[in-house]
């Protein structure tokens, strides 16, 4: 699939230079940083919603204990 971008010369210009800084090509360089972006939303999201779970019952478990109550101590 191909995807195009518009962007001004200064634009054009960073990314060039960066993606060559990093030696990638600049559709890597712009792949890359989408899918980076949409991690970190997913992230964010999910972070979220175990904050809000935590806060709504704080009680937190030892691995150990989550280990023993999963039956997976090596005894």
């Amino acid at each position: 699939m191909t995807i195009s971008v518009r962007l001004s010369e200064e634009d054009t210009a960073l990314f060039k230079s960066y993606a060559d800084i990093k030696n990638i090509s600049l559709s890597e360089l712009v792949r890359t940083a989408v899918l980076e972006k949409i991690e970190d939303e997913f992230d964010l999201k999910y972070y979220e919603e175990a904050i809000k779970e935590y806060r709504e019952n704080p009680i937190t478990y030892t691995l150990e204990e989550v280990e023993r109550e999963l039956d997976l101590l090596d005894v």
